[in-house]
Order: C-alpha cells, then sequence, then structure tokens
C-alpha cells in the first residue's frame, strides 16, 4: 500500500466505500446461494423431496446469483469512477505543478511518459488492486464468521492456511517492486533519449551520428525489454505461487471434510455448503495475489509523479499586481546547484516608468536570470524584486504576467497557424489586429507567401520557418499582447540588416509610453535606450547612456571593442 495514493483516493471516498461495499455484498450473496444450493441438494437427493418443495430454495439460489452479478457490475463501476476521477486530478495537478515550475532540469520526454504512461499507470491500482486489497480482507472474515457456528475444524484450517498467501504475496512482491521502478526508470530514460534524438535528427545526420544513436537506442530499448520481462517473470512466479497455495488449501478442507462425513462426524448439508464456498473463501486472496504486481507498477509511475508535484514552486501571490510604475532589483542573488553555481550577484538597479534599460555584457553574466526572475520563472536566493514598492512574490504571477509581453531569443512557436501562434497572448483577438501586428513586426510579407497565408500550419517549433521569421512571430505576439512592460531578450539576434532595420522602426512605435527591459548585443538595438546598465558576474558594473558609457572608457568600451561593434 502505497499511502500516497490511498490519500489520493480519499477525495473520492464515497465512491470508493461504495465500492467496497457492493464487492462485500456480492460476496454475501455467494454465501446465501451457496445456503440455497446446499439444501437443495439435499432434499432432493436425500431426503427425497419433490422440485415444487425446493422451489423456493432454487428462487433463493437465482435470486442470489442475479443480485450477485449486479453487485458486482456496481462494485466495479464504481472503482472504475474512483480510478478516473483521481487519474483525473493527478494529471491536473501534474499540468499546473510544470507550468507554476516554467523552466527546470528534467528532459522533456521523461516528463512527457509522467504526465501520460505514469498517470494511466495508476488505473488498475484504484480499479483492480485497491478494491481486491480491501476485500480480500472482508469477504474472507465474513465467510470466517458464518463458518465459526457451523465447523471449528474447517475454520481452523482456513485460519491457518489463508495468511500463507498474503505472506508470499508480500515476499515476492519485494522483488516485483525493485523490477517495477528499475522498469520505470528504464522507459523515462528511453522516451526522453528517443525525443531528444527525434529533435536533433539533422543534426545527428549532419555529424554523421545518426548511426550511432540509432545503436544507443537499441541498447537502452534492450534494457528496458530486459526489465519488463523481469517484471513479468516475477509476476507469474507469484501467480502460480499464490494458486498452488489456494489451490492446496482448498484440497485440505476438501480431504478433512470427506473423511469426517464419511464416519458421520459432520452433516452432509453442512459439508456441502462447505465446499462450496471454501474456494469462495481464498478467491479474493487469489485476485489480490494475481493483482499485486499492478500495485508494485503502479507505486513506480507514482514515485516520480509525487516528485514532480513535491518540487518547490513560486509563491503564488495573494495580491492582484497593480499597473506597474516602477521596478527595482535591490541586492539580488541567485545560485543554481544547491549554490554551487552562482547567477547573480547582488544586482541592483531602478527601471522607472516608462524608462527604457538595456541590460548588456559577456555571455553567462546573468542578464537572461534577470528576465526570469521578473517572468516569475525562478526566485531570488537572497534580495528581492519590488513592484510599486512591493515585492514582486506577494503579487499574483498570473495577474503579473498579464502586464508583460515577453520575447524570448529562442521562441517557442506550436504545430498550429501562423495567426494562432500571434493570438497566442490574446486568443480571442479579432483577424485584423493579428494582421496589424503582423505589420508592424514586419512579419506581413513572409506571411502572405506561405502557402495559406496567416492559417498555414508551420509545425513543431515553426519548423516550416527560417529562424529569422520565426523571431518575427514571436515579435507581432508582442505588438498583439499591447502590455505595459517589454521584456525583449536579443531579439535580432536572428535577423538580417535590413529586416532589423525595418523591425528597429517598429520598436520605437512599440517602445512609446511602455517599460522596457532589453537584453541586446546589437548596437543599433542599444544606442536608443534611455540608459545602458553593463552586467558582469551577476553585477551591475557600470550604467549610463551610449554616449556617456563610451566616453567613460570602461568595461562597456572594452566589450564594444571585443565585439567589433556589434554590442
Amino acid at each position: 500500500m502505497d499511502r500516497r495514493l490511498i490519500a489520493e483516493a480519499r477525495a473520492v471516498r464515497r465512491e470508493f466505500a461504495l465500492s467496497i461495499l457492493w464487492q462485500t455484498l456480492a460476496g454475501a450473496c455467494l454465501i446465501g446461494g451457496a445456503f440455497a444450493f446446499s439444501r437443495t441438494v439435499a432434499a432432493v437427493f436425500l431426503g427425497g423431496q419433490p422440485l415444487s418443495a425446493v422451489l423456493p430454495l432454487l428462487g433463493l439460489f437465482g435470486g442470489c446469483a442475479l443480485l450477485r452479478a449486479g453487485l458486482v457490475w456496481a462494485g466495479n463501476s464504481a472503482a472504475a469512477e474512483v480510478s478516473i476521477r483521481v487519474r483525473l486530478d493527478l494529471r491536473r495537478r501534474l499540468l499546473k505543478q510544470l507550468v507554476q515550475l516554467g523552466a527546470q532540469d528534467a528532459r522533456t520526454g521523461e516528463l512527457a511518459t509522467t504526465a501520460s504512461k505514469g498517470i494511466d499507470a495508476l488505473d488498475p491500482y484504484f480499479r483492480d488492486y485497491l478494491p481486491a486489497l480491501f476485500t480480500a480482507l472482508l469477504i474472507p472474515l465474513t465467510m470466517a464468521l458464518v463458518v465459526l457456528p457451523l465447523d471449528g475444524l474447517t475454520l481452523a484450517v482456513m485460519l491457518i492456511t489463508a495468511p500463507l498467501i498474503p505472506f508470499f504475496m508480500i515476499l515476492i512482491g519485494k522483488a516485483a517492486g525493485v523490477l517495477a521502478k528499475t522498469q520505470y526508470a528504464s522507459l523515462g530514460l528511453l522516451s526522453a533519449h528517443f525525443l531528444d534524438v527525434m529533435q536533433g535528427l539533422l543534426t545527428l545526420k549532419l555529424f554523421n551520428r545518426s548511426q550511432y544513436q540509432i545503436e544507443t537506442i537499441g541498447r537502452i530499448s534492450g534494457e528496458f525489454r530486459t526489465a519488463t520481462m523481469g517484471v513479468l517473470r516475477v509476476a507469474f512466479l507469484s501467480a502460480l505461487t499464490l494458486e498452488l497455495l489456494a489451490t492446496v488449501s482448498v484440497a485440505l478442507i476438501a480431504v478433512e471434510i470427506g473423511v469426517r462425513l464419511l464416519h458421520g462426524g459432520i452433516p452432509f448439508e453442512s459439508a456441502l455448503f462447505l465446499l462450496v464456498i471454501a474456494p469462495e473463501f481464498y478467491q479474493p486472496l487469489r485476485t489480490l495475489g494475481a493483482r499485486f504486481h499492478t500495485g508494485t507498477e503502479a507505486s513506480a509511475a507514482a514515485a516520480r509523479i509525487f516528485d514532480v508535484l513535491a518540487l518547490p514552486c513560486p509563491p503564488a501571490g495573494a495580491v492582484t499586481a497593480p499597473p506597474h510604475s516602477d521596478l527595482r532589483f535591490e541586492a539580488v542573488h541567485v545560485a543554481y546547484d544547491a549554490g554551487e553555481r552562482p547567477a547573480l550577484n547582488g544586482l541592483s538597479f531602478t527601471v522607472a516608468q516608462g524608462e527604457k534599460v538595456a541590460l548588456v555584457g559577456a555571455t553567462g553574466g546573468g542578464k537572461s536570470t534577470a528576465l526570469a526572475l521578473l517572468l516569475r520563472f525562478s526566485e531570488p536566493t537572497a534580495g528581492c524584486i519590488t513592484v510599486n514598492g512591493r515585492d514582486l512574490r506577494e503579487l499574483d504571477a498570473d495577474s503579473w504576467r498579464q502586464q508583460i509581453a515577453w520575447v524570448p531569443q529562442a521562441p517557442y512557436l506550436f504545430n498550429t497557424s501562423v495567426a494562432d501562434n500571434i493570438r497566442l497572448g490574446r486568443p480571442d483577438a479579432p483577424l485584423t489586429d493579428v494582421l496589424a501586428a503582423a505589420e508592424a513586426a514586419q512579419a506581413h510579407d513572409f506571411i502572405t507567401r506561405l502557402p495559406h497565408g496567416y492559417d498555414t500550419v508551420i509545425g513543431e517549433r515553426g519548423a516550416r520557418l527560417s529562424g529569422g521569421q520565426a523571431q518575427r512571430v514571436a515579435i507581432a505576439r508582442a505588438f498583439l499582447r499591447d502590455a505595459p512592460l517589454l521584456l525583449l531578450d536579443e531579439i535580432t539576434s536572428y535577423l538580417d540588416h535590413e529586416t532589423e532595420a525595418a523591425l528597429n522602426r517598429a520598436l520605437e512605435r512599440l517602445l512609446v509610453g511602455r517599460t522596457a527591459l532589453v537584453v541586446a548585443h546589437r548596437l543599433h538595438t542599444i544606442q536608443r535606450m534611455d540608459r545602458i546598465l553593463v552586467v558582469e558576474a551577476g553585477q551591475v558594473v557600470e550604467s549610463g547612456t551610449h554616449a556617456e558609457l563610451l566616453a567613460h572608457g570602461g568595461h562597456y568600451q572594452r566589450l564594444i571593442a571585443r565585439t567589433g561593434g556589434r554590442e
């Protein structure tokens, strides 16, 4: 039993309780049917009574059989409802957690497996294993209470042999649990590696490494196959062992009842009744054993699911973000890998409302980390970021992001139409606004030349567009978003000089009346900024306009000289 999965079932305790109740009542109907059957046989074959005399008993037998069938169906339906609702809730929480985490170190393929196959692996746990776990206790207990006044010796045999089945089930299950974890880890590795290879297929072919990756996938697939066969081997061994124990136990009961029946030590009716219900006494335990390996597989999948759910997320914030007037970084520190890799080291600066500020510096200085902090993708290790004097962590992340238009260096385009990709920030935007945003981003001309214009599906990650075209679609998003705060990260890095010049003119219109924080390496982009901050080793080392910094002759001038005027 996984306590975390049991806790998930508590959210649907009514359906779960009904599932157990219906299954237990079905066991009680079986006892009633066995009673009617044994009395009918004794009355006809020993008492010589006619059919009319045993019709009530036959009616009871048929009624118990029909009622049991209905109760089994109701129990299975309730268990299916439990499984569906728990998995739906877990998948919703997992996806919400991944969205809140933003950037993280886990591989995409492994997370996709966790959110899809990992969640689905819990279905047999809630549908089959968990109900079987409780019915394996309640139904044999009910039967034992019925057997107690009838025959103490048969009850003693049952109580001695029944615990052997769960004992061996747990003994074998420990080995199955280890193998199931290995199997699930192999599946995650295979999924993650396969997705990496598919996304980098062109690069692998270019460097003639595709054959090596084929061999690697073959090796990982072999490890997954070996782990899967190991789990199945233990599962079949478990089923064989439990079936053997149950069969031997029933045989012992049959022998002791038969011997005593021959010597007149037990009435025929009681003996037949006990022989009928003896296999059913062990049946819930056999069912539990047969489904035990599904429990171990689900526990292996659940371990990764709950690991992701347990990752700390940025605090949601309880205050709706007000329209910002100024931003302030106050001695902000950020470090990765448990503090071993610092990214920001006391970063401090202010951006007033309507001010355009550029962050420049060598790669790895912390510029993109500063943008990630503003987007609430991560949180400062020390220090704080304030908006209108209020700590950013106190503000609701969603309402804060509504005020931001962000264009990253490598924008992600979805496998849908160009228009839908532009509408990402405003899904209800009319086509006229989409066209205006595309024209402002210098994207309208190339979009109209696509096979279906704005309705052209551009492929995963914008596969049918060039790097510059994808960048302009992302910039069109920012125009359509019409947010008061712009965060631009190397937005002209993929553009030729002619397109960049046209886009710069459009950006001048976009920046009017808005606050902007721009990470840039192109001289034309930074020159028109109100202020330039030179960031090195996670700190602001220089601040001023382009002309002031050049005249100062410090870090900025050396940066310009080192990059040949591109900075």
